[in-house]
């Protein structure tokens, strides 16, 4: 078993990680503070191809493979968490079901400028009724005369709102079968009549994320902007989370190392007691603990991602990488705001953005206990029938 990474793979990672330390890292405390959205950063990412790494060239894509677009977010997240989501929700939620549901009118319609990262596109899952049972959808659509009419609410909702936001695929129920409901994926382009953004959030962390909540009163969209199969759009979504939650999962690693770098820097230059704290054993466990359970997370990522490059199911793996890495950041962040101690609780200092970051990995794409509870599912499955 080889975890070396390809020459491919290495120099992706090496110009990402300079163009993140160069370009974001400098300007996250900035934008953190205003709340604005980081056009010029998205606009950075996109001259790099990063919307369109781990897609085939057959679509637009790069042709990179999904490990290289881990690396990419692991190094974006390292140095903004804001920037990395934006990336991580362009691609993972909104070009993703596209590529692996659209249809070739589809494809060719939109991908072009999501992929070169002109546009963003959104997913419309989380309602106020359906977070984790996404199964509880309440938004509907209905048939009349030849459209989709579309009528409800979501929540959370990331890059629906920003400037360049060309659209969103939302989740809805489009009819019943057997007593269930079935559930359809739909494409709404922005400026459709019926389809509106509420303001941003006011949130504890992401300041620069574009987060709000979607409202459709009677949104008309024609038929042929239904993704993927009618009925099929629960089964599609749980697919389009498989690989969101190992991206989530890179994402954590980047936030937990950026924890690490500030702690080992500030650990060097901080006297107590005539010495660098760094010398303190205390100081030193946290610095070992730290570092024994990113580079776990990370390796957990790799192997999640090497299972989504062979087309084979990540769904354990994804799962169990998505909670090990989310809780092993939120760990770190704890662990730097202690050893930077009462600095560490400034908002000047870059521990305290982490802090305030971190905590909404081990919520979104499927928060820590539904993660358990698939964990178990997948151990249970020849034992015990669930």
């Amino acid at each position: 078993m080889d975890f070396e990474l390809s020459d491919e793979q290495r120099a992706i990672r090496d110009t990402v990680r300079e163009f993140a330390q160069g370009e974001i890292a400098p300007r996250a405390a900035g934008y953190d503070e205003s709340g604005e959205f980081p056009y010029e950063l998205v606009e950075g990412m996109a001259r790099l191809g990063l919307f369109a790494l781990p897609f085939a060239e057959s679509v637009g894509g790069a042709g990179g493979d999904f490990l290289s677009y881990c690396l990419a977010l692991e190094e974006i997240a390292r140095a903004d968490a804001s920037v990395a989501i934006t990336l991580e929700a362009a691609v993972s939620l909104g070009i993703a079901p596209i590529v692996s549901f659209g249809t070739a009118e589809q494809q060719q319609r939109w991908l072009p400028q999501l992929l070169s990262g002109e546009r963003l596109w959104a997913f419309g899952l989380t309602e106020p009724e359906a977070g984790s049972d996404a199964g509880g959808t309440q938004t509907r659509a209905e048939r009349r005369d030849g459209d989709w009419v579309i009528s409800g609410r979501k929540i959370f909702i990331t890059n629906a709102g920003t400037e360049i936001s060309a659209g969103v695929t939302v989740t809805a129920v489009t009819g019943e079968e057997g007593g269930r409901r079935q559930i359809s994926a739909i494409a709404v382009e922005r400026g459709t009549p019926g389809y509106a953004q509420a303001p941003k959030y006011r949130k504890l962390g992401w300041h620069a994320s574009d987060t709000r909540e979607l409202l459709f009163d009677d949104c008309r969209v024609p038929q042929a902007n239904l993704i993927g199969t009618e009925g099929g759009g629960y089964r599609q979504f749980l697919t389009i989370l498989e690989g969101g939650r190992v991206a989530i999962a890179a994402l954590s690693v980047g936030v937990a190392q950026a924890c690490l770098d500030a702690s080992l820097s500030y650990s060097a230059q901080r006297h107590q007691f005539g010495q660098p704290i760094a010398h303190f054993q205390a100081t030193q466990f946290k610095l070992a603990d730290m570092a024994t359970q990113i580079e776990l997370s990370r390796l957990m990522t790799w192997r999640a991602a090497a299972a989504v490059d062979a087309g084979r199911s990540a769904a354990p793996y994804a799962s169990m990488a998505k909670l090990h890495a989310s809780e092993v950041a939120t760990a770190c962040a704890n662990q730097a705001v202690q050893i930077h101690g009462g600095y560490g609780f400034m908002e000047e200092s870059a521990v305290a953005r982490y802090y305030r970051d971190v905590k909404v990995n081990e919520i979104g794409e499927g928060t820590s206990e539904v993660q358990r509870i698939l964990i178990a599912r997948h151990l249970l499955a020849d034992v015990l029938p669930l």
